[in-house]
């Protein structure tokens, strides 16, 4: 209703300035041709006073209009029909101009509003005449009262039917728009696939139910990986806690049977694993909030370091020899994590060997960590990139399945890349990254 209403008022408003404004416009122009009309007349008048071949009495003249021509002595030489035999129109001097006088009509003796437009020439016999041409307002008064009066009519007219088709229209929009509402007002967590009918039209109102329902594909597509994810969390928080709650119920119940030492490290383990799980979700849930650096650092650095921590930890030969200076721009914390994440993952499936090489190809530095294990399935290049993702070979060994996802959204942030690259033996992760040098 508060629509309609708008509608109707902006309807009046505008209707009613268009009638004003007709009216304004058809005085103007009915003006504007009678004064060009009585301007030439006057100009001719003068033509034929000056040859000599002025006649006494002037025709093709209209009743609204009065013509008289007077000499220096005051005498009207010559008139129109309707002035014949009357005294001079007005006292006043020919100005050359217009000037708008009350003047007593010729033909009915009332008093009229004229505009008169004169001009002074020479006679034909010696001296010099005036010539008047006025034209009576009545006439421009009657076309504009007939004008208001079918105004008075056509503009409700029109303003009723322009109301009555905006709340027809308006209405139907409405309804589409509240039928919209209430379907979407039935999608709840229960019914989380629903969506909202179309009806196929191509217009304001289909076009915003097709953009609900692609921003409900979107909620329900995050929902679900909300809740797959919380799922997951919640089985990897839960198997090291049941671990350690049975350990610790079995040494309670066999206090003799327990090496302490071999609970102790068993503990530890969970511990570190449950520590690096926990640091892994940090790091996930805050990655948008976390401000951009960019700073100069050797990305050689880093590899070489975390190469180094890699051969502390186990018996793997980690060959760093195609290792040189990799400079690039960034967060030295998170390019470390990367890193560290993608090592681990390599020594967690290679056999024997895990391959390193850093070097700048192009603008671009490429890390490539190579490692002798039975390396990605066919199909699932992409796949260990998402969170929790753990293939059937690694189901029995520990970690979070964060790492691989965690390392490609580092590289992302850097604006890089990190892909899967085929190869005849093991796994082959490249990374690349824009070089310092081409930064801007």
């Amino acid at each position: 209703m508060r629509t309609t209403a708008l509608v109707a008022v902006v309807a009046a408003v505008l209707l009613l300035g268009g009638a004003l404004a007709l009216e304004s416009v058809l005085r103007h122009r009915l003006t504007e041709s009678a004064d060009d009309l009585a301007r030439s007349r006057v100009a001719d008048l003068l033509t034929l006073a000056g040859t000599g071949d002025l006649p006494t009495t002037l025709v093709n003249v209209t009743d609204d209009s009065v013509v008289q021509v007077v000499d220096d002595t005051g005498r009207v030489v010559a008139a129109s029909a309707n002035a014949t035999g009357a005294a001079p129109l007005t006292d006043e001097p020919a100005t050359g101009g217009l000037h708008v006088a009350q003047v007593t009509g010729p033909d009915d003796r009332e008093t009229e509003q004229y505009r008169l437009w004169s001009a002074t020439g020479p006679a034909a016999g010696g001296g010099r005449v005036r010539a008047y041409v006025g034209t009576s307002l009545e006439s421009v008064r009657e076309a504009t009262a007939s004008l208001r009066a079918g105004l008075r009519v056509g503009v409700p007219v029109v303003w009723l039917l322009l109301v009555l088709a905006a709340w027809l229209l308006l209405g139907r929009a409405l309804r589409r728009l509240d039928r919209i509402r209430a379907e979407v007002d039935t999608i709840t967590e229960a019914y989380p696939s629903r969506r909202v009918g179309t009806s196929g039209r191509d217009d304001e109102v289909g076009r915003l139910a097709t953009t609900m329902n692609r921003m409900l594909d979107r909620l329900e597509g995050a929902s679900e990986r909300q809740r797959r994810f919380v799922a997951d969390v919640s089985h990897d928080l839960g198997s090291p806690l049941t671990a350690q709650r049975t350990q610790l119920e079995v040494a309670m119940a066999h206090p003799a049977d327990v090496d302490e030492a071999e609970l102790r490290r068993d503990l530890l383990a969970h511990v570190t694993e449950m520590e690096a799980l926990v640091g892994d979700l940090l790091f996930v849930v805050t990655e948008d909030e976390r401000p951009r650096v960019h700073e100069p650092l050797d990305l050689e650095d880093l590899v070489l370091e975390e190469a180094a921590r890699v051969r502390r930890l186990g018996d793997l030969s980690v060959d760093t020899s195609g290792v040189s200076a990799a400079p690039v721009r960034g967060d030295a914390t998170e390019l470390r994590r990367l890193v560290r994440n993608l090592l681990e993952n390599a020594a967690a499936h290679a056999g024997s060997t895990v391959t390193l090489r850093a070097a700048v190809e192009d603008g671009s530095v490429v890390l490539d960590v190579v490692d002798d294990g039975p390396g990605v399935p066919p199909g699932q290049e992409e796949a260990v990139f998402e969170r929790f993702h753990r293939g059937d070979a690694a189901r029995s060994r520990r970690g979070s399945g964060l790492g691989l996802a965690i390392a490609r959204t580092v590289a992302h942030r850097h604006g890089g890349t990190l892909v899967v690259v085929a190869g005849p033996v093991g796994a082959h992760f490249r990374l690349v990254l824009p070089a310092e040098n081409a930064l801007p």
